[in-house]
């Protein structure tokens, strides 16, 4: 026999996820786990079926505790001290971080975890919405954190954790990673500061052990636009609605894309001067030994690989090596000079005609006598 029909399977209701997500009592993907696991209950009855629904007047219950449903979002942040567990129950009977806020707080539960050995700030909040959003990798909110490390960190360490390395089997995305300071000593010790966009249970001691850098202490300063400021380990505060709309804006798909996109680039590149502004002394250096000037053809043309200066290609030639046209280049040293240059700087001119030299035609290689002769015959 099916199960008698209540309210909460209405057509007129809203998702019991959804509703729990918006009463800030977890994210949508865990408020179905609740559902799942009998943990929730509308008007008396427990609703194990994710498509069930209910109003903001049913009696909703979460572990027995009454969810104050329609109630506006709280954004609490919190300076975790040492020796508390991010949690809200704890089966081993450790204090929680909700022994540290007022019971007139009302309904929070903490958005990402820090260990039972570490501190820093921790954003407590009743909005399953923001809260997902902040711990999703895919937004890449920034999570700073500062930590003392047992050792000294060489540039090969440090390129590792910027990189990612390998933890659980899985590569960390990259990191921002600077080297602070170091203490000397016996055991010296180091600052790192450590930039994240992602979460992954106890991250940070795990990167700098398998770099050999165990962490000594672990402090996280910020989370998004959000510092310290004044507070104290155990203290806390409200956020005002500035810094919630600030924070709701860093977890917002239209940041997440700004931050993927490349810079664009100027649309007025700087110039490079033009080659005939450049220093000659180089190239009008006498050349150490004999170089191979360009051949000509009988009939004045130059043979193919040798373009005679002056013409488009060895122009185009010219602006992709990086020399002026009409620049031939010493095989030996790698020098330049023009065409029909003599060792001695001076151009070779022809006393008939008053041409270059190497501008004159030259017999084919084979046409008439050998162009090689052994001496002595």
């Amino acid at each position: 026999m099916p199960p008698r029909p209540t309210h909460a399977d209405g057509p007129n209701g809203i998702r019991l996820q959804k509703l729990l997500s918006s009463a800030g009592v977890a994210s949508r993907r865990a408020s179905e786990q609740l559902i799942v696991d009998g943990r929730v209950t509308v008007n008396g009855e427990v609703i194990r079926t994710l498509g069930a629904r209910a109003s903001f007047t049913d009696d909703v219950r979460v572990d027995g505790r009454r969810v104050r449903l329609g109630a506006s979002p709280r954004y609490i942040l919190l300076f975790k001290p040492r020796g508390y567990v991010t949690t809200r129950h704890d089966p081993e009977g450790r204090p929680t971080v909700l022994d540290l806020l007022d019971r007139r707080v009302g309904y929070v539960y903490p958005v990402g975890r820090l260990d039972y050995d570490s501190e820093g700030l921790l954003l407590l909040t009743s909005d399953g919405d923001l809260a997902e959003r902040l711990m999703h990798p895919r937004h890449e909110v920034p999570k700073v954190y500062e930590a003392i490390v047992v050792g000294t960190p060489d540039p090969v360490a440090l390129k590792k954790l910027r990189a990612g390395v390998f933890i659980d089997g899985q590569r960390t995305a990259p990191a921002e990673v600077t080297c602070e300071a170091t203490v000397r000593g016996s055991r010296p010790t180091t600052r790192l500061t450590i930039t994240l966009r992602e979460g992954r249970n106890r991250q940070v001691r795990k990167m700098c052990q398998v770099v050999g850098l165990p962490v000594r202490d672990l402090r996280r300063v910020r989370i998004g636009s959000l510092g310290i400021g004044q507070l104290r380990p155990g203290e806390y505060r409200d956020l005002s609605p500035t810094e919630v709309r600030v924070l709701q804006s860093n977890a917002s798909d239209e940041s997440r894309l700004m931050r993927s996109t490349p810079a664009r680039r100027s649309a007025h590149p700087r110039q490079r001067p033009p080659h005939h502004q450049e220093p000659m002394q180089a190239w009008d250096k006498p050349p150490a030994h004999r170089h191979r000037e360009s051949r000509t053809s009988p009939t004045g043309h130059s043979t193919p690989g040798h373009k005679a200066p002056g013409t488009r290609e060895s122009s185009a030639r010219a602006a992709t090596s990086g020399r002026p046209p009409g620049k031939t280049p010493h095989v030996a040293t790698g020098g330049m000079r023009p065409a029909g240059e003599t060792r001695g700087g001076s151009r070779q001119r022809s006393t008939s005609t008053g041409t270059p030299a190497s501008a004159r035609p030259r017999p084919a290689v084979g046409a008439g006598r050998s162009t090689h002769r052994k001496k002595g015959r």
